[in-house]
Order: structure tokens, then C-alpha cells, then sequence
């Protein structure tokens, strides 16, 4: 029987069409499995200005989870309202797991905003650790004793700069307040990074801020460091007192970096969001940035994030409740 070159020809097209329509839907079913099956970006929100602590930690974390992810993740600064601003355009994104947000906390408003639990969803802890008052070295008294004392005597004289109003670095002030009897004001800012510039500047005499915008300028000498807002001294500063050490008794403050997502966001893509983020917040690579910073690295579950959020903000609105603080 001859061969049949042109129905020979035809079965292989054939075959080769099945073949290929078959890699489409495997290749279409694979991305399906994938926890990130688009190429889009995911978007990763912060609520202050570049060059804070908060703003560091979340860019180096960033570009460690786009390695995981193998998604682009693009951080996006949206200042404005202590962070609120950024929260808000947070809880309007799809609940698909394309989008973050870095809280800083403890943070408050008497405002009614978004919150983990309730609009945002715990993902993860980034880390946890201290504040430093700062002052320009040109008109800085020697220590925090002295500090209380001039502030005393001249109560009107003195204010401080922080990140926000709400901002766990105002409150580390407003308990700095509470406990040596001053009554310094309190100037907010958008962002660490503008409110360094301003103490540096002498613009305002003061700064309760996260340490690793102002660790430049203490090691060149423009500013003084008095103390340390935890009950430990920190490898990056290790001349400098705890509050405690330079007279405040029982003065404890730490801030702490979450990272949160929309509300409703699948379960499985929080989980291994936390799981990954757990892994680069404790590698080598995020060592130097949190050394310099004083913070150790988060870890838990996104229930125990949660869990732990809500009590911190308990205690501290307590302190706000009895200081009566403005917070709006």
C-alpha cells in the first residue's frame, strides 16, 4: 500500500495542535495554582515620608519578598493624617493579596480609621524596638536631668517633633511628659525624615524619633542623643542611656512595625505572605538594618500579630485617656 504523504502530514498537524492546546491549559492550570497567579505588581503602602525607620525596614523587606514572590513589589509612600491617608487607599484595594501596608504603632486617632481586625487583616511583624530623644548638640543641655529641669523652668519653651499625631513616637513624648512632670508640645510631622531635618536645623528643639533617620547625625555630632525609649540599651548606640537608666522611672516605650492587608484577603495567600516575611525579617540580610535601628525582628503568626496589636493599643490609650491627649 503506497504511503500517504498528505494524510501523514495532516495527522501530525493535528497531533501537534493537541499537543499544543494541552501545554496552554497545563501552562493556564499551573498559573491558576500559583498564590499569585497575575503578573501585575503587588503594592506595598507606607503612610510617611521616605527615610524613616519604617520606610527603610519596608523597602529592603520589599525587595526580599519580590524574590519569594516573583511579583515586582512596588512600595508606594502615601504621607498625610499620621499614616491614615495611606490606610484608607489599603482598605478600597481588592482583597486579592496584591496589596500591603506597613503600620507603624502604637498609633491612635480619635478619629474613626481603618484597623486590623476590622478592615485590615494581620499579615505579619515586621519588628519591634525603641525611640531616641535627640537634640541639636549647639543647644542641648548635658543630660536628661538637666533637660527636665530647664523645661521646668520654662515650660512654654519647649516642644518636640515627631512622625505623626497618634504616632507611638508622640506617645513615647506625652509619657515623657507623665513621667518627669514637663509639659514639652508636641509638633507633628509627616514622616521622620522631614522632622530630622527640623531638630537638626534647630527649628524645633527637640525630636522623639525612630533611630535609624537620626543615627547619621549623632555619629557626626550634630545631634545629642539623651536616651533610649526601651528598658535596653541598643548595639548602635551603646553610650546612650535607657530612660530609666537616666532617671525616669518605669518609663517604657518600644514602636513596632506590622504588616497588614485588606480584609477578606485569602487565607492562604496571609499565610505564606507570613511565612516569607517571617524568613526575611530573620535573615542575615536584614541584620545591618535592624541593628542600626535597635529593632529586633517580628515573628508570629498572623493571629498572634493581631493579638499583639490590640493589647499594646489598649495600654496606650489608656495613657492617652489620662493625659487627655488631642489626637485628631
Amino acid at each position: 500500500m503506497p504511503f500517504n504523504t498528505s494524510l501523514a502530514r495532516r495527522t501530525i498537524v493535528r497531533a501537534a495542535v493537541s499537543l499544543s492546546a494541552l501545554a496552554v491549559i497545563g501552562a493556564h492550570a499551573a498559573d491558576e495554582e500559583k498564590p499569585w497567579p497575575s503578573a501585575k505588581p503587588i503594592n506595598w503602602f507606607v503612610g510617611f515620608s521616605p527615610g524613616g525607620s519604617l520606610d527603610v525596614i519596608t523597602r529592603l523587606a520589599a525587595r526580599k519578598l519580590g524574590e519569594k514572590t516573583g511579583q515586582p513589589v512596588v512600595v508606594e509612600n502615601r504621607p498625610g493624617a499620621s499614616g491614615a491617608i495611606a490606610l484608607q487607599a489599603v482598605v478600597k484595594a481588592a482583597p486579592d493579596g496584591y496589596t500591603l501596608i506597613s503600620i507603624p504603632g502604637p498609633i491612635l486617632f480619635n478619629q474613626r480609621v481603618p484597623e486590623l481586625g476590622n478592615e485590615l487583616t494581620a499579615v505579619a511583624s515586621l519588628a519591634q524596638g525603641p525611640m531616641v530623644l535627640v537634640a541639636p548638640v549647639s543647644t542641648a543641655p548635658a543630660t536628661v536631668a538637666d533637660l527636665v529641669k530647664e523645661m521646668r523652668n520654662d515650660p512654654a519653651g519647649w516642644s518636640y517633633a515627631s512622625s505623626g499625631n497618634g504616632s507611638s513616637q508622640h506617645l513615647a513624648g506625652e509619657l515623657f511628659n507623665v513621667t518627669s512632670g514637663t509639659a514639652m508640645t508636641h509638633v507633628p510631622y509627616k514622616g521622620g525624615g522631614q522632622a530630622v531635618a527640623d531638630v537638626v536645623g534647630g527649628q524645633v528643639p527637640l525630636g522623639m524619633l525612630g533611630v535609624t533617620p537620626v543615627l547619621p547625625h549623632i555619629r557626626s555630632g550634630k545631634l545629642k542623643a539623651y536616651a533610649v525609649t526601651t528598658s535596653y540599651r541598643i548595639e548602635s548606640l551603646p553610650d546612650v542611656p535607657t530612660m530609666q537608666e537616666a532617671g525616669l522611672k518605669n518609663y517604657e516605650a518600644a514602636q513596632w512595625y506590622v504588616v497588614g492587608a485588606p480584609a477578606g484577603t485569602p487565607t492562604d495567600r496571609v499565610a505564606l505572605l507570613n511565612q516569607w516575611i517571617n524568613g526575611i525579617m530573620a535573615s542575615s540580610d536584614m541584620r545591618a538594618a535592624l541593628t542600626a535601628s535597635g529593632s529586633v525582628a517580628g515573628k508570629g503568626s498572623p493571629k498572634e500579630t493581631q493579638e499583639f496589636v490590640a493589647n499594646d493599643t489598649r495600654k496606650w490609650k489608656e495613657l492617652a485617656r489620662k493625659a487627655k491627649l488631642a489626637l485628631n
